[in-house]
């Protein structure tokens, strides 16, 4: 084997020396299934030079490996006798040894982790190893052991090894496109897991082998008499499908081996030049589909458009004798090199979907694969890029987590659950504490720390980078105002109830904006943090009250444009024919109009039961009844206007337009020109050429409301009128 590789005669004599000690000194002890180390390492060597197609670097590294391990030579040593390459190779498994006593596999449900956890983990380890040699060289480690335990009398460490080349290693062979080495791990796992149907399906092959045999002879039979006679030159083969496919088509079609009809597939390899490969492929499907009726739906053209790893055939299926299904793959010898070096037929549409920058570092090995002469020798300056587009970490369960590059541990809080990003303190990654800013780093051990003081903050937005942390501060954000606000609105109540003040809501909002908060929320929020004293709110709050009460006829205008009708009239006297039916036809119950909305007959209407054990009714649409409905839904009541609505109520209309001439005496006119209404005040602010005003009108009902709206909107200048 030293001999074939060209290896030199001094990488040869170092290596026996450093083996020879190692087992001389005891270094080097079997492993779990009794293999010795260094029969296995000779045995995983040969497999990559001759199945992969690996040299020097590779191979010394494999060999080196056990002793390495054992911790007998050092990497420095390495490096020094055989080179950084092979240096930086046994560093990549090293680092992937690490990675997976990170992962606590072992100590977990194991099948379930690699289940669940299998295509993270695969790209974990693609980002993972410095050298793609390092991951080629794993699949040969586990082809290897997956041949040599076949007679192993520890079945629980098979069951694992043969899961994890099941879900972890057979797919990372197919995502690399080594075809052959990935169907003899499935059927070899299959072999260990399902032993009752590897054998039944091996026994049904070998039953219909030469029946099989003869039908595929009959087949190509008059197929090669065809191609020969245009003039082509070409070699056929029969392909039985693995009898893990054939157990997997079994499964999804739910049937029986006889259910299966395509076992095999017939392949037509073209030798031409490579300006002739589609012109000699498309003559043979003609030749073909013209002795034979091909299914149209199960036609596949990757001569038109090659799949993205470089993958070129026609796949055609027709019905041949018998009336049986025959798939055929017409390829060129240089497609079927290709194939056969290992960019795998149907990895993209059966096997895992690649990600992100996967494309082209597949599209990279294609290239080097394509290259017989060179093999695999380009690999130094080879490295992948997808660390690039995400990172990897665990859980300290062993529990694997994706993120986008730039992720912070504060990302992983939130991707847990709400509750614990919105308590993170920190986090304690690879047993060190670092705080919930840190960078997560793929192959990182992440344990979030929590407090039940911590409190999401704003700033948060900034530091997490997933959407889903971002949207699930915003909410946490949310709710803790919403709780503040409610705390704020309590403590406001008692104050006011302490200086034994009335409090009315509309003026409680007016309050708020002549303190320059457009938002309740960020009103409540300034008094929770004690940056807005209460005792001003209420000062405040007191001069609106008194400014509303000199509001009379008596008042001298301040300004023109801040005051233009001066007549005050008192209201009406409710004459309390108007009767409100409360929850189950109740009457004669006391209740009180809530100044919120100010409701008035023929509104919608609700009751809510306040916390003194009186009635106020709101209108439906009241700006605070959804909030009431949603925390306080126990203490709402139906109720509904009955009588004559004649009594005469207070509403407020707020009209905005522009400050023309006469405009103000328009609106006054259209209300004094209606017996049944009456003019209370009118406050209007005029700036740029624009006012806004509030007038407050004693009505009858909804009615009556409605119709003085609509002549308002139809003065000259008015751009808004609407109820408040």
């Amino acid at each position: 084997m030293m001999a074939n590789n060209n290896k030199s005669q001094e990488d040869e004599h170092k290596l026996r020396i450093h083996l020879l000690k190692a087992v001389e000194e005891g270094k080097v002890q079997r492993d779990d299934f009794g293999l010795n180390p260094i029969l296995f390492a000779l045995q995983t060597a040969r497999l990559l030079m001759e199945e992969i197609g690996l040299k020097r670097e590779a191979v010394i590294a494999v060999l080196l490996r056990p002793i390495v391990e054992s911790e007998y030579l050092t990497l420095e040593k390495v490096e020094q006798d055989f080179g950084t390459t092979v240096g930086r190779i046994l560093h990549g498994l090293r680092r992937i040894q690490e990675l997976y006593l990170k992962s606590q596999i072992v100590e977990t449900d194991h099948l379930n982790f690699v289940r669940s956890q299998g295509e993270n983990f695969r790209n974990l380890l693609l980002s993972f190893a410095e050298d793609m040699r390092v991951i080629l060289i794993m699949i040969a480690d586990r082809v290897n052991l997956m041949r040599q335990i076949r007679d192993t009398t520890n079945e629980d460490a098979r069951q694992e090894v043969s899961q994890e080349a099941a879900y972890l290693y057979a797919p990372l062979a197919h995502k690399l496109g080594l075809y052959k080495l990935k169907s003899e791990l499935e059927d070899l796992s299959l072999k260990y897991m399902e032993h009752d149907a590897y054998y039944h399906i091996k026994e049904k092959l070998n039953a219909t082998k030469q029946a099989r045999d003869i039908y595929i002879e009959n087949f190509i039979g008059p197929i090669e008499k065809k191609l020969k006679a245009a003039g082509l030159t070409f070699h056929m083969k029969g392909r039985t499908k693995s009898i893990h496919s054939i157990w997997q088509k079994m499964k999804k079609q739910k049937c029986d081996f006889e259910g299966v009809y395509d076992l095999f597939a017939i392949r037509i390899i073209i030798d031409c030049p490579i300006d002739k490969e589609k012109q000699c492929c498309w003559q043979t499907f003609a030749i073909i589909t013209d002795m034979y009726t091909s299914n149209p739906k199960r036609m596949r053209d990757w001569l038109t458009m090659p799949k993205s790893n470089g993958y070129e055939s026609l796949h055609i299926t027709v019905l041949g004798p018998e009336n049986k299904w025959v798939e055929v793959q017409i390829r060129t010898e240089r497609m079927d090199e290709v194939a056969e070096r290992g960019v795998a037929a149907h990895w993209r549409y059966k096997g895992v979907k690649a990600e992100g920058g996967l494309d082209e570092w597949l599209s990279s090995i294609r290239q080097m694969l394509e290259n017989a002469d060179d093999g695999l020798g380009c690999m130094d300056q080879f490295q992948m890029d997808l660390k690039d587009e995400e990172v990897y970490v665990f859980t300290p369960k062993g529990d694997l987590m994706r993120f986008p590059q730039g992720a912070t541990v504060l990302d992983m809080a939130y991707y847990i659950h709400s509750k614990v990003g919105s308590a993170c303190t920190g986090a304690r990654i690879n047993n060190k504490a670092v705080t919930f800013r840190q960078v997560l780093q793929s192959g990182d051990q992440v344990e979030i720390l929590t407090s039940s003081n911590q409190k999401p903050k704003q700033e948060w937005l900034n530091i997490v980078k997933t959407s889903r942390a971002k949207a699930k501060i915003r909410l946490a954000l949310k709710e803790t105002q919403q709780k503040e606000a409610m705390m704020v609105k309590e403590m406001l109540e008692r104050k006011f109830k302490n200086r034994k003040i009335e409090q009315d809501e509309s003026l409680m909002m007016r309050t708020m904006k002549k303190l320059g908060y457009k938002e309740a929320s960020d009103f409540y929020r300034d008094i929770a943090n004690e940056s807005l004293d209460i005792a001003a709110v209420i000062d405040k709050y007191l001069e609106l009250q008194q400014g509303d009460k000199t509001v009379t006829g008596d008042n001298q205008a301040r300004s023109a444009d801040e005051f233009v009708l001066e007549e005050h009239i008192a209201s009406k006297t409710q004459q309390n024919e108007d009767v409100l039916v409360i929850d189950k036809n109740l009457k004669g119950i006391d209740y009180q109009l809530a100044h919120c909305c100010n409701p008035i007959y023929g509104d919608d209407v609700f009751g809510f039961v306040t916390a003194g054990g009186g009635i106020k009714i709101h209108r439906c649409d009241c700006p605070n009844a959804p909030e009431m409905r949603r925390r306080f839904g126990y203490r709402i009541v139906k109720a509904k206007w009955s009588g004559k609505g004649s009594s005469q109520y207070s509403i407020t209309l707020r009209v905005i337009g522009n400050d023309d001439l006469g405009i103000v005496n328009n609106l006054t006119s259209i209300i004094s020109k209606d017996e049944k209404l009456v003019l209370r005040s009118i406050n209007i602010d005029s700036n740029d050429g624009l006012f806004r005003g509030n007038m407050v009108i004693m009505i009858n009902d909804n009615t009556r409301l409605e119709t003085l709206i609509k002549k308002l909107r139809t003065v000259k200048g008015v751009k808004q009128v609407e109820r408040i």
